[in-house]
């Protein structure tokens, strides 16, 4: 069976079932993205560059990444919707769409094809077969999407990586933790989920599936998560948790977590209490994962961090009350933003490149 024969038999079922992991639809990227005006490089022929794709429940960012630089390059970068409407067989074709573009436009412009594809995608992914098992807000499974990318593009190597780890992944090296040789990055969006950095990598875990601080139970007597556990961080801390607890509180259904930060900058007492339950929940599993993982340096992302010290300032004193014997890292915000994306899956095809020179 070809990749492409298996993909349409298991992008909408595949034959081992999962549980849906709501997390998943927590690690997209925000909005509708209508293409803006692509920022392009002076032609310089002949550059060596990869191609980088980022997919998202709601949109895609790709860019071609210089392939040589000490630090990764974006040469040009788009933005499609991902169009998840249309159904799991739509993504995949759009996704192979897109990559198809980029690598024809890079082929004009500097005369060759892409080196090499660094692809991430939301969801459960087995980074050694090149799969990605299942994305709840996606709707695939067992999507063979190395080899569908590999098979589009006439052979060019991919990697396959997890959005958040590979975001993780530039945090960490060219980021807010550049020169960090252990840290946790953790993106505070729609939901919560981690990266954990050791030694210029991303562990992604014996079954995929590190970091996912999201579904830490930190109030185990409250309502029950999509993933069936109870009281998930992520219930309490995420973007969407404040927005939906501000609203409630505020009267107004649009409510967001933005609003409830501009309403706690204002002074408003309601919006400081539902304001300080978040931030309660998210020092609670973040001492578990400091707990357990030592990082010397954590790194907070997300919508929620663009709060900025409406965040980090009582953030870093609930955890300070916490810790016992535990070091607290030094606590920062990302600083790459919704660009990490598109950097680390350039670097994961970078990576691929020096592991085939040195194996030869």
């Amino acid at each position: 069976m070809s990749p492409r024969e298996n993909a349409e038999e298991h992008t909408a079922a595949g034959p081992r079932a999962r549980a849906q992991a709501p997390a998943d639809a927590a690690r997209t990227v925000t909005g509708p993205c209508p293409p803006p005006a692509p920022r392009v490089a002076a032609d310089t022929g002949g550059t060596a560059y990869v191609l980088a794709l980022d997919v998202g429940g709601t949109g895609m960012k790709a860019a071609l990444v210089d392939a040589a630089s000490p630090r990764p390059e974006l040469l040009h970068e788009e933005r499609r919707p991902t169009g998840a409407e249309r159904g799991p067989g739509a993504v995949v074709e759009a996704v192979l769409d897109f990559a198809a573009h980029l690598a024809a436009l890079g082929t004009a412009r500097y005369g060759t094809g892409p080196a090499a594809v660094g692809l991430a995608v939301p969801g459960i992914i087995d980074e050694r077969t090149g799969t990605a098992l299942f994305a709840a807000n996606l709707g695939w499974r067992d999507v063979p999407l190395r080899a569908l990318l590999a098979e589009r593009l006439g052979g060019v190597p991919v990697a396959l990586g997890h959005d958040v780890r590979t975001g993780g992944l530039a945090e960490g090296r060219i980021g807010a933790g550049e020169g960090t040789d252990r840290f946790l990055f953790v993106p505070v969006g729609t939901g919560i989920a981690g990266a954990i950095g050791i030694g210029g990598r991303v562990e992604p875990g014996a079954h995929g599936g590190a970091g996912e601080i999201g579904h830490l139970p930190v109030r185990p007597e409250g309502p029950r998560c999509g993933c069936g556990q109870r009281g998930c961080l992520e219930l309490f801390a995420s973007a969407a948790a404040v927005g939906r607890a501000w609203a409630a509180v505020c009267g107004d259904p649009e409510a967001s977590a933005a609003d409830a930060a501009a309403a706690v900058t204002a002074g408003d007492p309601r919006a400081a209490a539902v304001w300080q339950d978040a931030v309660d929940a998210l020092a609670d599993g973040l001492l578990l994962a400091l707990t357990l993982l030592d990082p010397r340096t954590l790194i907070i992302g997300g919508g929620l961090a663009e709060a900025g010290d409406a965040l980090f300032v009582p953030l870093r004193a609930a955890l300070r009350e916490r810790v016992s014997f535990q070091q607290l890292p030094t606590i920062v915000p990302a600083a790459l933003g919704d660009a990490a994306g598109c950097l680390g899956a350039g670097l994961l095809a970078r990576d691929l490149l020096s592991a085939e020179v040195t194996s030869r």
